[in-house]
């Protein structure tokens, strides 16, 4: 799933208007977080899975 230059711009400006400029930034920092987390707990199982298989 690759998103273009265009439909990247257009999903920005439509976020834009519906949250407007003030909550943009809470709304980035909250998916940023998820996404960390997300990526942690990803490693965390992988990790896991690798050394149940050594065993």
């Amino acid at each position: 799933m690759n998103l273009s230059f265009g439909e990247i711009l257009i999903i920005l400006v439509v976020a834009l208007i519906l949250f407007g400029p003030s909550k943009l930034p809470q709304l980035g920092r909250a998916a940023g977080e998820t996404l960390y987390e997300f990526k942690k707990g990803m490693k965390q199982v992988m990790g896991d899975d690798s050394k149940q298989s050594k065993s």
